[in-house]
């Protein structure tokens, strides 16, 4: 399939006529049909209805044209992005982002603000590509591999429990306490989630999950809503936190998650990337509890 049978489809959908399209796109209305015939050809199904000196798109026609008009239109982002960069000095730091997602917007903002050419490149959601993932910097809740790391942040983790709930009493829990407690979790691979399965690992139980969502703001709300009660990272989470939900201390294990920032190890880092790795040190000391104002 080549670019310029989806220009001539856009053209000719847009028209619903062969011979205006032909003229706007200055061939021959025979070589226009010819095209649009070799591309149903290849997708397998017709595109138009064709009623007299008119057509019109059928059903696989209105799919088709929903999905190329899309594709084009993001192709032709793509051409102005390229060119507005060949414009200017850019520079490009590409962060996979696995953890501590909501705090994307004030790492980019903070560090523009003192480099305004510089772009990020973010990673969220890296899928299953069977690509390698490539990256300048990592924020993550585990080492990746043999890259280097500093440690960012160490934080509590605690039990976010509804006002109503019958623990909301409580100072504090311990996980044993738990058993029989109804859960909302993230989905399982999600690094938070990996991190609060393994406090289980030498306890004769495993949480009742009951609710599972990607979303750190659908359990928050879930919670709210009574539904039960899940795991809370006390510094990174707080900004999604109300006052409809009660942090719990868990005492008797060690509920902590460690963030690394993380990048591939090179004999020498450029200028730009030494100064990302000053900043965002310095820029999670600023969210410890106690360097807070």
């Amino acid at each position: 399939m080549e670019l310029l049978q989806l220009k001539y489809f856009l053209t000719t959908a847009r028209h619903g006529n062969m011979t205006r399209a032909a003229k706007e796109l200055y061939i021959s209305q025979p070589a226009l049909s010819k095209m649009i015939k070799s591309l149903e050809t290849e997708l397998g199904v017709p595109l138009f209805d064709r009623k007299g000196k008119h057509i019109v798109l059928n059903a696989f026609g209105e799919k088709f044209l929903k999905r190329t008009s899309q594709a084009l239109s993001a192709l032709e982002q793509g051409v102005v992005e390229v060119t507005e960069m060949s414009k200017e000095n850019v520079e490009i730091i590409s962060l996979y982002v696995a953890v501590g997602s909501m705090l994307l917007p004030w790492i980019v903002r903070r560090f523009r603000d003192k480099y305004p050419h510089i772009r990020f490149n973010l990673i969220q959601h890296p899928g299953k590509t069977g690509k390698a993932l490539t990256y300048d910097f990592a924020i993550t809740s585990e080492p990746l591999g043999h890259n280097e790391h500093v440690i960012l942040l160490e934080e509590e983790i605690m039990l976010g429990v509804p006002r109503q709930h019958h623990l909301s009493g409580r100072n504090e829990v311990t996980l044993l306490e738990l058993e029989h407690e109804k859960f909302i979790s993230l989905t399982t691979g999600n690094p938070l989630r990996r991190t609060t399965d393994r406090f289980f690992a030498d306890l004769p139980f495993s949480p009742d999950i009951i609710f599972e969502s990607d979303d750190p703001a659908t359990v928050r709300g879930l919670i709210e809503s009574g539904l039960g009660i899940s795991f809370i990272p006390s510094i990174l989470w707080s900004g999604l936190l109300t006052e409809d939900i009660k942090l719990l201390p868990i005492r008797g294990h060690r509920c902590i998650r460690t963030i690394y920032l993380s990048w591939p190890t090179k004999e020498e880092p450029t200028g730009l990337e030494q100064s990302f790795l000053v900043f965002i040190q310095q820029l999670f000391k600023e969210i410890l509890p106690g360097n807070r104002r």
